[in-house]
């Protein structure tokens, strides 16, 4: 088939979840003998025309120039793209500034859409924009001939509140088998000894209050925050707020996947403060690395991670967990 994948900055991998996963899958599908097409961001530090096997169609994002708004324009783009390419399959991931635009999808594709989380619940956005969130979310369920929930989670609400079937189609991760401890030199932390995060730094993944906790701990235990912190104001707020704790480091972007595997891998917690989305690729990353989790107690991490994590509501829980667990003493017990 002629399948297309629109909702992404494009991959490789960059940005977050959905271009992990586009990655991967885009890639399989590919190799499946599948005419596989992705659309990639023109700013994307990749500018090839190929990238494994799939097809990749730049198409010109001004977000970096006008802010927010340029999201919409760059799923415009893309969209008009599509309806000169007769593709069979266009899949979707998220809806947050493509389903506005649903009445140009081209007419003769199958539109699959991967509904994400429940965007119009994250707390970065006014009052204004989560209802303007939520009204793209029923125009993405409405507007689409399949619908994909990749948390039980949200598979669950879109039934209860939409009265929609979906697909849950659960992500994967390849276990990790080659450790290299060499890597940890490049950050300067040693085995077992130091704690950290991967994420988006935005509100609701909880990093302002897992770094709370962190900086109230009795224990100075090196601290890794991996995420670009330089795009948006909270990165900054973070930044300023705890740039006399010495031992909390911003790392920045990392997307060298073995570089996060062995992180994770070596580190002694690791803390996952996603709270709205559905499941997060990074997460299970996380547990295919063996890596010690402590998760923000919500329906989406436990539906996951079940009994094999411990989970947090506030700060002062994040500061028990980081002066009390030591991953080796934890480890010996399980075995």
């Amino acid at each position: 088939m002629k399948i297309a994948i629109l909702g992404t900055r494009g991959i490789p991998n960059y940005h977050g979840g959905f271009e992990q996963f586009a990655e991967y899958f885009s890639v399989f599908l590919a190799k499946e003998g599948h005419d596989t097409f992705i659309y990639s961001s023109s700013s994307h530090p990749y500018q090839e025309k190929e990238f494994n096997g799939v097809k990749i169609i730049h198409c010109n994002d001004p977000e970096n120039k006008i802010g927010t708004i340029g999201q919409f324009i760059y799923d415009l783009n893309c969209i008009r793209d599509s309806r000169k390419r007769k593709f069979d399959i266009i899949l979707q991931l998220g809806y947050t500034s493509s389903s506005i635009w649903h009445w140009l999808l081209p007419k003769n594709s199958i539109i699959v859409t991967n509904m994400d989380g429940l965007e119009w619940k994250r707390s970065k956005y006014a009052k204004a924009v989560q209802r303007f969130l939520l009204y793209a979310e029923k125009l993405a369920i409405k507007s689409s001939d399949y619908l994909v929930a990749d948390s039980i989670g949200i598979h669950d609400y879109i039934k209860s509140k939409y009265k929609r079937d979906s697909e849950y189609i659960a992500y994967g991760a390849d276990l990790f088998k080659e450790p290299n401890l060499d890597i940890l030199k490049d950050y300067e932390v040693n085995v077992f000894d130091y704690n950290m995060l991967i994420a988006r730094l935005e509100p609701e993944n909880n990093i302002e209050v897992i770094l709370d906790g962190v900086s109230k701990s009795a224990k100075q235990t090196p601290f890794l925050v991996i995420g670009k912190h330089d795009v948006n104001k909270f990165g900054a707020y973070l930044k300023e707020k705890f740039k006399n704790n010495n031992n909390i480091k911003f790392v920045g972007g990392i997307y060298n996947l073995e570089h996060l595997n062995n992180l994770r891998h070596y580190s002694n917690l690791y803390f996952h403060g996603h709270s709205v989305g559905g499941t997060n690729p990074s997460l299970l990353e996380a547990m295919s690395s063996n890596a010690l989790i402590i998760a923000n107690d919500n329906i989406f991490n436990k539906s996951i991670l079940n009994d094999n994590a411990f989970y947090f509501n506030s700060s002062i829980e994040i500061s028990k967990y980081v002066d009390k667990i030591i991953k080796k003493v934890v480890s010996l017990k399980a075995t």
